[in-house]
């Protein structure tokens, strides 16, 4: 099976760039290149591609309202491109609907395989983002202003197990990492954050990251897991 890419970015080297790896694996096609947001939005809806790598900071129409566009209206999945040091809105992008962030200056087979596990329906953050993004943009006080903190009720639905496994994903810890601090094996582990994700409506474990900043399950310090970089897919595997 191809993956459909399109590739936004007002940097035409970067652009370029980018869709020119990408084409040049056997199993992904860039069936559109877009220098703003707007295009982007018309080229997904358009073309249905699988994947759509979208620049957060683009001329027209900026790459959280793409991708907010994009994850409303297709099944398309998006990954954000970042510089991160620059950039103030990731946050806002998760609740967007982004699957996943790299950095502009990810390597080329990172690249390519950030593409195949978000096409597979899985997310990824780049090792790099993921204890920044955690920590200054999931946490309570990084809200956006106007934002409403989820009643802590929210999670009266989970058991005291599924607790403690909203917990870990939220520090960042892989299926591994849970699996010895629950004492228990990763199949257990995969089915209580398949039940985590399903009782409290959410798309992915990234998702459930912001989810247990929100409630205050977990809060700013409290220790991420070197997992938090890993790929992570929608159903705990």
């Amino acid at each position: 099976m191809t993956i459909r890419v399109v590739v936004a970015d007002d940097q035409e080297l970067v652009r370029s760039g980018f869709a020119m790896i990408l084409d040049a694996q056997e199993d992904v096609e860039v069936v559109a290149e877009a220098g703003d947001g707007a295009a982007a939005v018309s080229a997904v809806r358009e073309l249905r591609p699988d994947v759509a790598l979208l620049d957060v900071r683009m001329p027209v129409l900026d790459g959280i309202e793409a991708c907010r566009a994009i994850t409303a209206g297709s099944a398309c999945r998006t990954v954000m491109l970042t510089t991160f040091d620059s950039d103030e809105y990731v946050y806002e992008a998760l609740h967007a609907g982004a699957s996943g962030f790299l950095l502009k200056d990810v390597r080329r087979d990172d690249l390519v395989h950030a593409v195949r596990v978000v096409a597979a329906g899985d997310s990824l953050l780049a090792p790099s983002v993921a204890r920044r993004l955690i920590e200054e943009y999931t946490a309570v006080t990084a809200r956006p202003a106007g934002a409403e903190a989820l009643p802590a009720r929210r999670l009266e639905v989970l058991t005291a197990r599924e607790r403690e496994t909203l917990l870990h994903l939220g520090r960042g810890l892989s299926n591994a990492e849970i699996a010895a601090a629950l004492v228990v094996s990763e199949h257990t582990v995969k089915s209580h954050v398949g039940n985590v994700l399903a009782k409290l409506g959410l798309r992915d474990r990234i998702q459930a990251v912001i989810c247990a900043y929100e409630t205050g399950l977990i809060g700013v310090g409290n220790g991420v897991g070197s997992g938090a970089g890993s790929e992570v897919s929608p159903s705990g595997e």
